[in-house]
């Protein structure tokens, strides 16, 4: 069989958008599980935002319904979404409008109604569950607190994660720490504020949204449309964007920006809670962008490697991709793994002295450059994608073989309940490897964390 050249590869491969999708959809983790950046953002932003005096300092906010902070003032909140629309037309690369029949209607009082153009207004999932609660760091007792089942926060059937917290209930007009609805905020984008929005994901509002096609993953997977909103292959090399456009169409700068956008009209307004709360969901797909499976299509794979393995499975040789897909998509969900359960084990024991939180707080990185709306695709993924290679070779260093290296094991399927942080702490000199070559990543979510949260404080 003739094997073609590199030369002759470029050509082929121009031809080839599709093939490269599946790899795309290994990197967005989207085969066999949740596209989830970490597993668990709230674990980290407790520390990040714990290092700044500003939240420190801040008096309680007062809890309220959404619907309380939607019927406050309709008319600027009409106006706000129109200009947030006209930023990301202008502002978002390949950004698919929203229709205009789907902007936000201020000429009702029911709160019901406003909710309902609301969550069209803004197109997450209608049946989000947007409930009052609060998540409770690992070991803190619910008190005289309402303890909430997960489906009372999520709408995701397959959240592992999900399930190893505890939410409480918040009543309207309690008072509650800014740090705590800002960090339970950071996890909710995975309950099911972005399932099923595409055109082709079998729901009602999907074909409403104008979202078109799903670009890359399985439209028929519950996870797997999330993706293409809570990650960015902003750094890839020309040629993979010329093979594969739809890696293009990829949008957590909307996300960040809009949600950054209500949190800030909220705060003027003096609806500090849901301004908070909103602060939380846009820094969600912010923390996104600093894991670098979120900002790589494959990590540690070369440009020219990727290129060739597509050339062979054109000419009909499937074994080298399939082979790569499935050790790549292992080692992002070993690293995702790993990651819950030492944060985890952090808050169990020696919270001050571990590396992974006291890289949360470090201030180091702090104040370099204040926070712009160009920082997700210019900042955060950049150093996410800059730093792919290495994270890579790290994880294949300290990990056991059966993760990292064997394309037969799949997973989250070939064995139930793993925790890899637990396993690798039987050895502990691969366990204190990994954390102290993961800590910087937690170090610039910390400081991307903060940046983002002064941005409006400052404001």
């Amino acid at each position: 069989m003739n094997v073609p050249t590199p030369a002759r590869c470029f050509p082929l491969l121009r031809r080839a958008a599709g093939l490269l999708h599946v790899a795309a959809l290994a990197a967005a983790a989207l085969i066999a599980g949740p596209a989830q950046a970490w597993s668990n953002h709230a674990l980290c932003t407790w520390p990040a935002l714990s290092a700044m005096p500003e939240l420190a300092s801040h008096a309680p906010v007062k809890v309220e319904r959404l619907e309380t902070f939607l019927a406050a003032d309709p008319a600027g909140l009409a106006k706000l979404l129109q200009d947030e629309e006209a930023w990301a037309r202008a502002h978002v690369p390949n950004y698919p409008p929203r229709p205009d029949a789907l902007a936000f209607q201020p000429d009702s009082a029911n709160g019901a109604r406003l909710l309902a153009h609301f969550l069209k207004a803004v197109r997450v999932n209608p049946g989000a569950r947007l409930a009052l609660y609060l998540q409770l760091p690992p070991g803190q007792a619910a008190g005289a607190r309402t303890v909430l089942a997960e489906a009372d926060v999520t709408v995701m059937k397959t959240d592992e994660a999900a399930k190893l917290n505890s939410f409480v209930a918040l009543r309207e007009g309690e008072l509650v720490s800014v740090n705590d609805v800002i960090a339970s905020a950071t996890d909710e984008p995975d309950y099911g504020l972005d399932y099923g929005l595409w055109q082709d994901n079998g729901t009602a509002h999907g074909a409403l949204y104008g979202f078109g096609k799903q670009p890359f993953g399985n439209p028929a997977v519950e996870w797997s449309s999330q993706g293409p909103l809570h990650l960015g292959y902003f750094h890839e090399a020309g040629i993979i964007y010329r093979a594969a456009p739809f890696l293009k169409r990829a949008y957590p700068e909307y996300r960040i920006h809009l949600w950054r956008s209500l949190a800030a009209f909220a705060l003027r307004s003096g609806h500090d809670y849901w301004g908070w709360r909103f602060a939380g969901w846009g820094l969600h797909y912010l923390q996104d962008l600093t894991q670098p499976y979120h900002a790589r299509v494959l990590p540690g794979v070369g440009v020219m490697r990727m290129l060739g393995i597509n050339a062979l499975d054109i000419v009909g040789v499937h074994g080298p991709k399939d082979r790569l897909i499935q050790l790549v998509t292992n080692r992002h969900f070993a690293l995702e793994n790993f990651e819950r359960g030492w944060m985890r084990a952090a808050y169990g024991r020696g919270f001050e002295a571990d590396v992974g939180i006291q890289a949360l707080r470090n201030t180091a990185l702090d104040g370099k450059t204040p926070y712009a709306d160009d920082w997700p695709r210019r900042v955060v993924s950049a150093h996410a994608n800059a730093a792919a290679d290495a994270v890579d070779a790290s994880l294949l260093r300290w990990f056991q073989p059966k993760y990292m290296s064997d394309p037969a094991y799949v997973f989250g399927v070939s064995e139930a309940g793993v925790d890899t942080h637990a396993e690798l702490a039987k050895t502990p000199a691969a366990h204190e490897g990994l954390k102290h070559d993961l800590a910087p990543l937690l170090g610039q979510l910390g400081a991307t964390s903060r940046a983002f949260v002064r941005s409006l404080i400052a404001r």
